[in-house]
């Protein structure tokens, strides 16, 4: 009976964490920089924006489902646009619109991410 009631608890303690890792931050740094490679040419240099780039801008937006996600993504882009040398801040921030896409957010240095829905 110890044994049953032992396999019991084993079972909802691994079931737990199984959900607990399915709500877990799903984005990284890693991919918002692979998501916006694609537009450091623009973002550098202006031009017309790189259809691969609006793709990855798209696939962030529609990959940052929770808050957790979209502060996430928030703080990589602001940590990416006060790094990136010769960054033009107003293509930068302009991109989203130029790709049809509405952010909670501005892409700027400046941008207080905590308070990102």
């Amino acid at each position: 009976m110890a044994k049953a009631a032992s396999m019991v608890v084993m079972s909802m303690v691994v079931a737990a964490a199984m959900v607990a890792g399915l709500h877990a931050q799903s984005i990284s740094c890693s991919t918002v920089g692979t998501d916006l490679y694609p537009c450091l040419d623009y973002v550098e240099n202006g031009g017309a924006v790189p259809m691969d780039c609006c793709e990855g801008i798209r696939s962030l937006y529609k990959s940052a489902a929770t808050t957790a996600d979209r502060q996430m993504v928030c703080n990589c882009m602001k940590n990416a646009a006060s790094s990136v040398p010769g960054l033009n801040l107003d293509l930068a921030a302009g991109l989203p619109q130029k790709c049809g896409v509405s952010i909670p957010y501005q892409i700027s240095p400046s941008v207080n991410c905590a308070t990102v829905q």
